[in-house]
This record gives C-alpha cells, sequence and structure tokens, in this order.
C-alpha cells in the first residue's frame, strides 16, 4: 500500500511540475504587454517578488527532507523565471515603483538569510525541516494572499485587465497536484498552503467570468468617442461653408465686376462670426 501511495504521490509531483512550469509561463502576456506599453504600470511586483522567495525557501526545505527531488527541480525553474521578471517589472517601472520593488527584494533576502542562518546554528537538526517547513508554509498562504491586490483592483476598476485568466487558471490547477502530492506523502507543509490556492485561483476565475465584458464594453465606448471627435471637425467645416455661401446668395446688392467692389460686397454680406 505504501508503494503504491508512493507511485501516485510521484504521479502528482510530475504533473505538479508540469502545471507549475506552466503558473510559471503564464505572466508572459502581461510582460509582452509591460514591453509593448514600455511601462509597468498598472502592475504589481508582489507577487513575482513573494514568489520568487518562497521557491528559494522551498528548495531549502527540499534539502532538508528525503525523496523531495521533484520540489527542487520545479523551484530552480521558478528562480530563475521569477529572476527575470522582476528584472523586466524594474526596467520598465517608475522611479517609485523602482525602489519599493528592491527594498521588498532586500527585505526578503535579509529574512531568508536570517532563517538559514537561525535553523543551521540554533534549531537541532532533527527539527530543522519542521521549522524550515512551517515558514514555507506561511510563505505560501502568502504566495496565494499576494494576488488578493489585483483582485481588489479588479472589484473597484471591473476591469480584468491586469489579472491574466491564464494565471489564474494554472494556479488552481497546481494547487490541485501539489495538495495531492503532499497529501499522499503526509506532508503537511505542502498540502495545507494548497487549499487556500486552489480557493483564491477559483475566486480569481469567477471575478474574470463576471468582469470580462467589462473590458470589451469600454473599448468600444472609447472607439465611438474617438469616430465622434473625428467628424466634429468636418461637420463644423461643412456648417461654416455653408454659411458663407447662404451669405453671398442672400446678399442684396449687385456684385461689381472689378476685383476690390467684390471683395468688398462679400465683406459687407457676410456675417459678424464667419467675417476674417
Amino acid at each position: 500500500m505504501a508503494g503504491l501511495s508512493g507511485h501516485w504521490a510521484f504521479a502528482f509531483g510530475l504533473l505538479g511540475n508540469i502545471v507549475s512550469f506552466m503558473v510559471y509561463l503564464a505572466p508572459i502576456p502581461t510582460f509582452r504587454q509591460i514591453y509593448k506599453k514600455k511601462t509597468s504600470e498598472g502592475f504589481q511586483s508582489i507577487p513575482y517578488v513573494v514568489a520568487l522567495f518562497s521557491a528559494m525557501l522551498w528548495i531549502y526545505y527540499a534539502f532538508l527532507k528525503s525523496n523531495t527531488t521533484l520540489l527542487i527541480t520545479i523551484n530552480s525553474v521558478g528562480c530563475l523565471i521569477e529572476t527575470v521578471y522582476i528584472l523586466l517589472f524594474i526596467f520598465y517601472a517608475s522611479k517609485k515603483a523602482r525602489v519599493e520593488t528592491v527594498k521588498l527584494l532586500v527585505l526578503l533576502m535579509v529574512c531568508g538569510m536570517g532563517l538559514v542562518g537561525v535553523t543551521q546554528f540554533v534549531v537541532k537538526a532533527s527539527e530543522r525541516a519542521n521549522v524550515v517547513g512551517w515558514f514555507c508554509l506561511i510563505l505560501s498562504l502568502c504566495v496565494f494572499i499576494a494576488p488578493l491586490c489585483i483582485v481588489r483592483q479588479v472589484i473597484q476598476t471591473k476591469s480584468v485587465e491586469h489579472m491574466p485568466f491564464l494565471l489564474s487558471l494554472f494556479l488552481t490547477l497546481s494547487a490541485i497536484m501539489w495538495f495531492f502530492y503532499g497529501l499522499l506523502l503526509k506532508d503537511h507543509n505542502i498540502a495545507i498552503p494548497n487549499i487556500l490556492g486552489f480557493s483564491f485561483g477559483v475566486l480569481q476565475m469567477v471575478l474574470y467570468g463576471l468582469y470580462k465584458h467589462a473590458n470589451k464594453i469600454e473599448k468600444q465606448e472609447q472607439i465611438m468617442v474617438g469616430k465622434e471627435q473625428q467628424k466634429s471637425p468636418e461637420i463644423t467645416e461643412n456648417i461654416i461653408e455653408i454659411v458663407k455661401r447662404k451669405a453671398l446668395l442672400s446678399s442684396p446688392e449687385k456684385i461689381p465686376s472689378s476685383k476690390n467692389g467684390v471683395e468688398a460686397s462679400v465683406h459687407q454680406n457676410l456675417p459678424k462670426e464667419i467675417e476674417v
């Protein structure tokens, strides 16, 4: 029975690697948009910074446990990808956002080094994995809570422009895979946070379904306003031309043959609003 459980755990762990890899790739459309606009305004760096720190901590936890190769592989890939995302965000961010991101990075790195130092020199070797596991559990909860700032923005603006659907979908699937992986290995540090991850993933997909049409309506309104603005100058010019012609035709005076006489007669009969 234990062997069968181990095989199922490996299967869910492998699926978790595949889906988690897709999770790491899901923000690519977001960063393509940032690249096109040449600005990261409207996007948050917190999810990527926290995800980087979480991946690094899970690698440390995996080295303290046995049979955790699948944790090491996916989190190593995650560290690389998240680092690229953060560098791109910083490059296109405003000065204020850039400073805030760097401050958060430094803070988390200092905390990480402090945790490694404490667990290596203060905590007993037999308790080391449990202590680090609890920190991983708490941080994983923070990873799933971090997108709540985007959820709040979606609710306030009624726009899902900054909340990619693919990211929400793959986060939900990833949470399912890693929950069963942790459950089969009887590792509550892996299983528990993914319950919350599944809940938040479903919430994001529900919000996407509610507000995805709001973007289309807003774009249509912007197109209509643009068309009206383009038509307005043409309509104004046509009205002025009609008024000028009416003024010329309704002139009671006989138009002299000389050039100076024509100009004087026309000038006299034009309305004040049109006179040059």
